[in-house]
């Protein structure tokens, strides 16, 4: 498993857009990492992100038994629901059709979600959330951040990066190709310097790994 740290090196996300991405998910952001290929890095990418998860919120796999359990706990422990990938597959914690409507509503609870999907674009994500899967609009935008791969050769970069704020349609925020750097769609800008300056530590120690990074948030979190 990658660190923040490692995708950083390997330019798969730049400095900048990783203080960004991390510091509104450190709010309790709900976020999904889309990419058509498979080995494209969704779920390195995700998995990497979760460790910017709050310090108080439990990570858990979205089972068919863990989902109707969640609807129950509105206003107790808030969670972070991982959904292995949006798909019709019979794989564990995979979700389609009535289950994946179950899972995207646990935001109503107070709930975050975590997930990954083959698309390549807002328009191709919204096709299989809302078209396919009837997914509320509602629900849909509760996913803050839309996170998009393309593999360049043996690289994989985050290309596109969608927000929705308060409820909002999701805004490009962050596009490669064009240069597009929406950094006050993210968060608060204090919140992305505290984060960036974080990460530059971070950069600098021996032991980068992704235990390493997660100790060094919940320690930040205390301080």
């Amino acid at each position: 498993m990658l660190s923040v740290a490692d995708l950083i090196d390997a330019q798969t996300l730049p400095l900048p857009l990783a203080a960004a991405i991390t510091a509104r998910i450190a709010s309790g952001a709900s976020f999904m990492v889309g990419a058509n290929p498979g080995g494209a890095g969704k779920t390195t990418v995700m998995c990497a992100l979760l460790n910017f998860v709050p310090p108080e919120v439990e990570l858990l796999p979205a089972t068919s038994e863990a989902i109707p359990k969640a609807t129950t706990t509105k206003g107790a422990t808030r969670r972070c629901y991982i959904c292995h990938e949006i798909g019709a597959g019979h794989y564990y914690a995979y979700l389609w059709g009535d289950a994946l409507r179950q899972y995207c509503a646990l935001s109503d609870c107070g709930h975050l979600l975590a997930t990954n999907l083959h698309a390549d674009t807002l328009e191709e994500t919204a096709m299989q959330m809302r078209g396919v899967n009837n997914i509320p609009e509602k629900h849909f935008r509760n996913f803050s951040l839309l996170l998009y791969l393309r593999v360049n050769g043996p690289a994989r970069v985050v290309h596109q990066v969608y927000v929705s704020n308060d409820g909002a349609p999701h805004e490009l925020a962050y596009d490669l190709s064009t240069g597009l750097f929406n950094a006050a769609l993210f968060a608060a800008t204090g919140k992305r310097q505290a984060q960036e300056d974080f990460l530059k530590r971070f950069m600098e120690q021996p032991d980068r790994t992704i235990e390493a990074m997660r100790r060094a948030v919940l320690e930040s979190a205390t301080a």
